[in-house]
C-alpha cells in the first residue's frame, strides 16, 4: 500500500473485446492491476438466460477460459492482481470456475467475490410500492428477466485488503473496478470525494479499453498499426493526478484529444457524474502532454455520492428479428426499398388473414444510401445496396411469418437481388427492453466472500440534497462577419456519441482554443436539435466544460428505445457524432 504511482492496465471495454490484451498489459514493467469491463445492460439480461438453464452458468465464460488462462501464471509471479465484473450475475460460480483453473494450472490464488447486486428477490414488493423507471415514468413491467444494483468501489477495496489475488463481482459501475484499487493502494477516506472522483476519472478513461488509445478517434488516420493497438495504462499518485499511457512498441495513440473524447463518452450532466461513491464534477479537468504517448490528467472534483443506487432492469417485451437483402445493379438504392416495402405490404395480408395484428414498429432502411442522415444525406447513383428491415411484434408466430417472407425476394421482385446477409432465414428472439430505476442504498447491501467467510461492507447512505444542474457556455460569441466560410463542424471540432439507455450523448471538442467561440455560438442545443430531428424526440441540453474547450450534448429519446429495444441500425448513437460533425458553421476566412 501506499506506493508512489500505481499502474493499472484497463483490459477489457466488454464482453467480446480482444484477447490480445491481458497479455500485452502484464508485460508493462511495474503494473500492479488489471481490470476488467464486461458488463453492458444487455449483457445482464443474457447471462440471466445462461444461468436459468445451467446454475453453473451467468458470467463471462471468456474471462475464464481464455483470459485468465492466458495469464494467471504470470501475474502469480510478478504480484499483479485482477479485477473484473465478469462474475455478471452469478459471480460465486464465475469465482468456482476460477478456482478449478488455477488447481489445473498449479496456480494457487486468492479470490475474492463481491456480491449483493442482485435485487431479483425485491421486485415484487417493488412493483407494490409503484416504482417507476426514473427516465419514463413508467410502471415496473410483469416480466422482468434481470435487476442489478450498480455498486460502487469501496467493497472491491474491501476484498483486496482481505488480500485477495482476484477480484469477480457482479453489477458494479465500470470505473469502480480502478477505483476500487486505488482505494486500497492509498487508503483514500471515504469523504475525500476529490480524490475519489480522480479515481473515477482514471477508471472512466480506460473502462472501455481501447477508446482511450486512439480507438472511435475523429481523425482516425493519425492513428497507427490498428491491428497492433495498444491498450491503456494509467499511473496514479497520492494525489490523485495521474498519467495515461500504453505499452511500449504498441499502436495506437495516447493524446490530449483522444482522451477528450473518451472523457466525454456516455456521460450526461458533467458538473454531476454520480457514481454511487461520489458525484463527480469533471468540467474543470485538464488535460496537457506529458511526453510521448503520455498525458497528464487533473483538475476532477467531487461532491457527496447520492443516497441511492442506480438498478438497472432488463424485460422481455414481444418478438424482434431483422432481415437483410443485398442488391446489385442499376438503380439499386430503389430496387432494395420497394422490395422492403414489398415484404412489409405482404406480411401484413398475411397477419390480417390470421388475426394477427400489425407489426409494434418497423425501421426500413437501404445502406449506402445515409439514410441515417435524414435529409441531410446526399444522393448517391448506387449500384450494390443493402436492404435491412428490422420489426417488432406481439405473436412469435407473426415475426416467423416476417422472417419465411424475405427469401422470396430472391425470385420473385427485383433484378439483382443476389441473396440476404442472414446465415438462412432471420432469428426471432425476445425483445429485450431496460427498465431503470432508483433504489436506496440500505436496501441493497454488498457483501464480499473470501476463503469461505462472507462479511457486510456498510456504505455511507449518502446526501439527501438534489444536484444543482451544470452550466452552459459564458462566452463572447462574436457576431459572424460577411465575409465567412462554410464549413462541416470537423474541420473545428473533435467529437465522439454514446448511450444511456434511450438516451445519446454527443461530446464536441474544440480543436483551437480560438474555435471555440464560433462553436458556442451556432452549435446550439437548438441547433443540434434542428439538425438532427429526424433522430431526436426529446430535449437536446448543451452542457460546457470549459477546462477542455468541450461541450457535452445529452439528447432524450434519441435511440429509438435504445440497446436491443430499439430497430434502428444504430441502437447505441455511436453515429450520432459523426452526423452532427457534418453541420455547417460560419467562421472567418483568417481562422482556416
Amino acid at each position: 500500500m501506499n506506493q508512489a504511482v500505481v499502474r493499472i492496465g484497463g483490459a477489457s471495454g466488454f464482453w467480446g473485446d480482444s484477447s490480445v490484451a491481458a497479455p500485452q498489459l502484464v508485460a508493462v514493467p511495474g503494473i500492479r492491476y488489471l481490470v476488467f469491463d464486461y458488463l453492458a445492460e444487455l449483457t445482464m439480461s443474457i447471462l440471466a438466460a445462461a444461468r436459468a438453464k445451467n446454475l453453473e452458468l451467468g458470467y463471462a465464460t471468456d474471462f475464464v477460459d481464455i483470459t485468465v488462462r492466458q495469464v494467471l501464471q504470470t501475474c502469480r509471479e510478478r504480484g499483479i492482481r485482477l479485477i473484473a465484473n465478469a462474475g455478471g450475475v452469478n459471480p460465486a460460480a464465475c469465482a468456482r470456475a476460477l478456482e478449478k483453473l488455477a488447481a489445473e494450472l498449479g496456480a494457487p490464488v486468492k479470490i475474492a467475490v463481491v456480491a449483493g447486486d442482485d435485487v431479483m428477490p425485491l421486485i415484487p414488493a417493488l412493483r407494490a410500492q409503484g416504482v417507476t423507471d426514473f427516465t419514463s415514468g413508467a410502471q415496473l413491467p410483469q416480466r422482468v428477466i434481470s435487476a442489478n444494483a450498480y455498486f460502487g468501489a469501496l467493497p472491491i477495496a474491501r476484498a483486496l485488503a482481505s488480500g485477495a489475488d482476484l477480484v469477480v463481482t457482479g453489477r458494479v459501475v465500470d470505473s469502480a473496478v480502478t477505483l476500487g484499487a486505488l482505494l486500497h493502494e492509498f487508503g483514500w477516506r471515504e469523504d475525500d470525494y476529490d480524490r475519489l472522483a480522480a479515481g473515477s476519472l482514471a477508471g472512466h478513461l480506460i473502462e472501455c479499453g481501447c477508446q482511450a488509445t486512439g480507438g472511435l478517434f475523429t481523425d482516425w488516420r493519425e492513428v497507427p498499426d490498428w491491428a497492433n493497438m495498444g491498450y491503456p495504462v494509467i499511473e496514479c499518485s497520492a494525489d490523485g493526478t495521474f498519467l495515461v499511457t500504453k505499452p511500449e512498441h504498441t499502436g495506437g495513440l495516447v493524446s490530449v484529444p483522444a482522451l477528450a473524447e473518451q472523457m466525454l463518452y456516455e456521460i450526461g450532466d458533467p458538473a454531476n457524474y454520480v457514481l454511487p461513491d461520489v458525484v463527480c464534477d469533471f468540467t474543470q479537468v485538464k488535460m496537457e502532454a506529458a511526453g510521448p504517448q503520455r498525458v497528464r490528467v487533473s483538475g476532477a472534483r467531487g461532491k457527496p455520492p447520492t443516497g441511492t443506487y442506480k438498478v438497472s432492469a432488463t424485460y422481455a417485451e414481444g418478438f424482434r428479428s431483422t432481415g437483410t437483402l443485398t442488391i446489385t445493379g442499376f438503380e439499386a438504392a430503389a430496387k432494395a426499398r420497394r422490395s422492403g416495402e414489398a415484404i412489409l405490404e405482404r406480411t401484413r395480408a398475411i397477419f390480417r388473414h390470421l388475426g394477427l395484428g400489425d407489426y409494434s414498429a418497423t425501421d426500413l432502411s437501404v445502406l449506402g444510401t445515409e439514410s441515417v442522415y435524414g435529409p441531410h444525406a446526399q444522393p448517391h447513383d448506387l449500384h450494390e445496396a443493402v436492404l435491412r428491415l428490422a420489426v417488432s411484434h406481439p405473436q412469435k408466430q407473426a415475426l416467423e411469418i416476417f422472417a419465411r417472407e424475405i427469401a422470396p425476394a430472391g425470385t420473385s421482385w427485383s433484378p439483382g437481388t443476389t441473396g440476404s446477409l442472414n446465415a438462412g432465414r432471420p432469428n426471432v428472439a425476445p425483445q429485450i427492453k431496460q427498465f431503470a430505476f432508483l433504489l436506496p442504498k440500505a436496501d441493497a447491501v454488498p457483501r464480499v466472500t473470501v476463503d469461505g467467510g462472507t462479511q457486510e461492507v456498510v456504505v455511507h447512505a449518502g446526501s439527501p440534497l438534489p444536484l444543482t444542474a451544470g452550466a452552459d457556455a459564458q462566452l463572447d460569441c462574436p457576431p459572424v462577419p460577411e465575409d465567412a466560410i462554410t464549413v462541416p463542424l470537423i474541420r473545428l471540432a473533435y467529437g465522439r456519441s454514446g448511450d444511456k439507455g434511450d438516451h445519446s450523448n454527443i461530446g464536441i471538442i474544440a480543436r483551437q482554443p480560438e474555435y471555440l467561440p464560433w462553436i458556442a455560438s451556432q452549435v446550439s442545443a437548438e441547433a443540434v436539435g434542428a439538425h438532427l430531428r429526424h433522430l431526436v424526440e426529446g430535449r437536446v441540453t448543451r452542457y460546457a466544460l470549459p477546462g477542455i474547450g468541450a461541450f457535452n450534448f445529452v439528447l432524450e429519446n434519441a435511440l429509438g428505445g435504445g440497446g436491443m429495444a430499439s430497430l434502428r441500425g444504430d441502437p447505441l448513437g455511436k453515429g450520432m457524432a459523426q452526423i452532427l460533425l457534418g453541420m455547417p458553421v460560419r467562421m472567418p476566412k483568417d481562422l482556416r
